[in-house]
C-alpha cells in the first residue's frame, strides 16, 4: 500500500508503515482505509480543471477562451472571461455559449458538393488573423480543415443574413447534411461557440469504430444535436444555459 499524503514526501510512507506495526489489525485496517481516502480525494483534486488565467478551480460547467493566433481553447472562471470580454484582450478572447438552430438556412445542394466534403457534416468560421473562411469536417482522425474562397462565403451570407453578425474566431455555423441513414430526417444549422464543433470532433474521433464509424458514433452524434437543439429551444425561450 503505498501510504504517501498527496503533497508529502516519501518519508512519510515510513512514518506511517513504523506506526501501523504497533496497532492492532483493526486499527490498522482503519487506517488504510482512512488513506485510501485520502488518496482518492487527491487523484480526484488532480484531475480537477482550472482557470488557465488565474488557477481558480472550475466547477464541470465552466466557460472558454480561445488562445490568439494559436486558436487553443483553454478554460476560464466567469470573472476572467468577464474580465478578457470587457477589456478587448488581443490575446484571447471570450467564447459565447449561446446556441441558434438556423431553422431557415439555405444551402444549395450543389454548393454543398463543391465542397468535396467527404463527410456530410462540417463547420465554418472566419478567422480575424487571415480573414478568410475555413471549413472544417470532423473524421477518425480528428479535424481536417480548408478554406473557402471568399466568393463562396460571400453567396451563402446573402443568402442567409445571420451570418453577416458571426463573431470571428469564436462563433461557427454548424451544418449536418448526415441524412436518415445516420438517424437525421432533415439538414440541421446552426450559430454556435466554436468549442462545441471541436467537442463534436473529439466525439467522432474518440467514438469512431472500424471502417463506416459503427453503431455508437452515430448514436453519440444524435444525442450532441439532441443537446444542442434543446439549448437553441432554451435560449429562444429566455433560459440560460451553462
Amino acid at each position: 500500500m503505498d501510504t504517501r499524503l498527496p503533497g508529502r514526501t516519501g518519508r512519510a510512507r515510513f512514518d506511517v508503515l513504523a506506526a501501523a506495526k504497533t496497532m492492532s489489525t483493526d486499527q490498522a485496517t482503519r487506517l488504510q482505509r482512512a488513506f485510501e481516502t485520502v488518496r482518492r480525494y487527491g487523484r480526484r483534486e488532480s484531475r480537477a480543471e482550472h482557470c488557465a488565467l488565474c488557477g481558480l478551480t472550475l466547477s464541470d460547467s465552466h466557460p472558454h477562451l480561445l488562445e490568439l493566433p494559436a486558436r487553443k481553447l483553454i478554460c476560464s472562471c466567469e470573472a476572467c472571461a468577464v474580465l478578457v470580454s470587457a477589456r478587448r484582450d488581443l490575446k484571447h478572447k471570450a467564447i459565447p455559449r449561446h446556441v441558434f438552430y438556423l431553422e431557415d438556412f439555405e444551402m444549395t445542394d450543389a454548393q454543398w458538393d463543391s465542397l468535396l466534403i467527404p463527410i456530410g457534416l462540417a463547420f465554418f468560421f472566419r478567422s480575424s488573423e487571415s480573414n478568410r473562411v475555413g471549413c472544417i469536417y470532423p473524421g477518425p482522425s480528428g479535424a481536417t480543415e480548408s478554406l473557402l474562397p471568399l466568393e463562396f462565403w460571400d453567396e451563402i451570407v446573402q443568402r442567409n443574413q445571420t451570418l453577416a453578425g458571426m463573431e470571428p474566431d469564436v462563433e461557427a455555423l454548424l451544418v449536418n447534411r448526415l441524412g436518415a441513414v445516420r438517424g437525421f430526417e432533415a439538414n440541421l444549422c446552426y450559430l454556435l461557440p466554436i468549442d462545441q464543433c471541436y467537442r463534436l470532433v473529439g466525439l467522432m474521433r474518440t467514438h469512431w469504430r472500424g471502417l463506416s464509424g459503427g453503431n455508437e458514433v452515430w448514436e453519440r452524434m444524435q444525442e450532441f444535436f439532441g443537446e444542442l437543439q434543446e439549448r437553441a429551444n432554451a435560449r429562444k425561450e429566455g433560459v440560460v444555459h451553462a
